[in-house]
C-alpha cells in the first residue's frame, strides 16, 4: 500500500502520531510538505522566516537519513491532484489534524477532496495538544470558559504517552517527485533575521527541555516572572513547529521530582490546551472580541503612539525593553507580554488586534490560539480575562519584576548609567541627575507618551461606556 505522510506543524520523526500510523499501515511512504500561497506573505516576517527555517532544517535532516521531503507549492487541490498523477497507486494519506482557525477549514475541505475526488483515504489524528478541543468538557457536555475548573478536570485526565516506532526502508525508499521545488524553501527565509537559524531541530529541542528540567523547573514558580533571570522553558518555539512533541515534554516534566515549579509549569501546558479549545469554541476570536460587552470599545488607535509602542520608544522603560527584546530576538518573556499588552490596550486604548497582528509578524513561537487568547485576556475582551478595571501599572511592574533594572539596561542602553532605583521612572530625573547619568529625557530617551494615572481612569470610563452600549 502506497501512502503519503503530510507534514505540517509536526517537524519531527519521533513521537509523531500520524507517522506512527502510516508506518503501521503502509508498504511505501512518501513524505510531503505543502506551501499554500494563501498562508505566506510577500513581505517576509520573523514568524514566517522562522517557520520555514525549521522546515528547511527538517528537510535537510531527513535527506541525511535517506528520506526525501517533497515540497509542493500552489493551490492545495492542484498540488495533490498532481501528486496523485505521479503516484497512481497512492490510496492513503496520514496527517495530524488542525483543530482551529484556517487550518481546520483547510483540513476539512482537504479530507472531502481526498476521498471524493482523488479516492484517497484520509487518516487525520490529534497530535498538537495533550487533549483535543472536545476531550475536556463539563458534565453537561459544554466547553469550559474559565481556566481553573478546566484545569481541575484536565489534570485528572490520563495523558497520552509518546509513541515509538522504527524508521525503515518503507519511508527511505521514496523518490523525489517535485524537483522544481527543491530550492523553494530558501525563498521564504529572510537572512536579515539571523537569530532564526539558531538551535533548530529535534535534538536542540531535547537539549532545551533537559536543561530546563535540570536547571529551571524546580524554581519555575518563583523565578519565571523575572525577565533578567531568563528562567522560562523556551520550549514554545519547538512546540509551535512540532520539533518536539507535547507528549515528550509532558512525560519528562511528569517524571521529574515534585515541586511547586512543576505544578506551575503543568498549568502552563494546560493553558495551551485551554486556549486551543477556546479557539474551536469561538472560531471568529481572531477578529472578534469574545466578550460581547467589549465588542465596541471606543478605541483611540493613535498611530503615532502605536509606532512608539512598536519601536520601544514609549518612555516607560520596562515596556520599551520588552518591545526591543521582541524586535531584536523574535521572542518576549511571558510576564512582559502581559505588561506590553495591557499598556497598549488600556494605557493607549489601541485595539488589541493591532498588537496581536504585530506579535504575529514578530514572534518565533507564534501560536494563534495562545497569542489571540493572551491578547484578549489582557484587553479584557476574552474568556476568563483580567477584569477591565484591573490595569497593569508599568512602573510598579518594572519595580517588582526588574528591581535592579538589569533587563532594562540590556535592551535600553540609553539608561545604562541610571541609578537602579531611578531607572523605572526616568521621566522624573532632574536636569542634574540627567547630566550625572548621561541621559537626556526627550532627546536620547523619550518622555512618557502618556500619564498612567490619567490613562487608567480614561480606560475604565471607556470600557464602562462600552458595557452601557451593549
Amino acid at each position: 500500500m502506497v501512502s503519503v505522510m503530510w507534514f505540517r506543524r509536526d517537524l519531527r520523526l519521533e513521537d509523531n502520531i500520524a507517522l506512527f500510523n502510516a508506518l503501521r499501515h503502509s508498504n511505501e511512504i512518501f513524505c510531503v510538505f505543502h506551501i499554500n500561497p494563501e498562508q505566506v506573505t510577500e513581505k517576509s516576517t520573523v514568524n514566517q522566516s522562522a517557520f520555514f527555517a525549521s522546515v528547511l532544517y527538517f528537510k535537510n535532516k531527513l535527506k541525511k537519513q535517506g528520506i526525501i521531503l517533497n515540497i509542493m507549492y500552489g493551490d492545495i487541490n492542484d498540488c495533490f491532484t498532481s501528486l496523485k498523477q505521479k503516484l497512481p497507486d497512492w490510496h492513503d494519506i496520514f496527517f495530524n489534524f488542525d483543530e482551529r482557525g484556517f487550518g481546520r477549514n483547510r483540513d476539512q475541505k482537504s479530507v472531502a477532496f481526498f476521498e471524493d475526488k482523488l479516492k484517497v483515504k484520509a487518516h487525520p489524528y490529534i497530535d498538537y495538544n495533550l487533549h483535543g478541543a472536545t476531550e475536556v468538557k463539563k458534565d453537561s457536555g459544554e466547553g469550559y470558559k474559565v481556566f481553573t475548573p478546566y484545569f481541575k478536570r484536565w489534570i485528572r485526565h490520563e495523558k497520552p504517552a509518546p509513541v515509538s516506532y522504527v524508521i525503515d526502508k518503507r519511508i527511505k525508499s521514496a523518490r523525489l517527485l517535485f524537483p522544481e521545488n527543491e530550492q523553494l524553501l530558501e525563498t521564504f527565509i529572510d537572512d536579515r533575521f539571523s537569530f532564526i537559524k539558531k538551535d533548530l531541530g529535534s535534538e536542540a529541542a531535547k537539549k532545551v527541555l533537559n536543561r530546563f528540567i535540570n536547571e529551571g523547573l524546580d524554581q519555575y514558580d518563583e523565578e519565571r516572572d523575572f525577565p533578567a533571570n531568563d528562567s522560562t522553558s523556551h520550549l514554545s518555539r519547538y512546540l509551535r513547529t512540532g520539533e518536539i512533541s507535547i507528549r515528550t515534554v509532558w512525560r519528562a516534566i511528569n517524571q521529574s521530582p515534585d515541586s511547586n515549579g512543576k505544578i506551575t509549569f503543568m498549568k502552563e501546558l494546560c493553558w495551551r490546551d485551554f486556549y486551543n479549545m477556546i479557539y474551536v469554541m469561538y472560531p471568529n476570536q481572531n477578529v472578534e472580541s469574545i466578550n460581547k460587552d467589549f465588542r465596541h470599545v471606543d478605541w483611540i488607535n493613535n498611530e503615532q503612539q502605536f509606532e512608539a509602542w512598536r519601536t520601544g520608544q514609549t518612555g516607560f522603560p520596562i515596556v520599551d525593553a520588552a518591545m526591543r527584546q521582541l524586535n531584536e530576538t523574535g521572542w518576549m518573556h511571558n510576564r512582559l507580554r502581559m505588561i506590553v499588552a495591557s499598556f497598549l490596550t488600556k494605557d493607549l486604548l489601541i485595539d488589541w488586534r493591532w498588537g496581536e497582528a504585530y506579535f504575529h509578524h514578530k514572534l518565533l513561537d507564534y501560536d494563534a490560539a495562545s497569542n489571540i487568547g493572551g491578547w484578549q485576556w489582557a484587553a479584557s475582551t476574552g474568556t476568563d480575562s483580567v477584569p477591565y478595571f484591573r490595569i497593569f501599572n508599568p512602573t510598579l511592574q518594572s519595580k517588582k519584576f526588574d528591581p535592579n533594572g538589569l533587563f532594562i539596561k540590556k535592551y535600553v542602553p540609553e539608561l545604562k548609567n541610571v541609578d537602579n532605583k531611578m531607572i523605572h521612572e526616568p521621566g522624573k530625573l532632574s536636569d542634574s541627575e540627567q547630566t550625572r547619568f548621561n541621559v537626556r529625557i526627550g532627546q536620547n530617551y523619550p518622555s512618557p507618551i502618556v500619564d498612567h494615572s490619567y490613562a487608567r481612569k480614561r480606560a475604565i470610563s471607556i470600557y464602562e461606556s462600552s458595557k452601557d452600549v451593549n
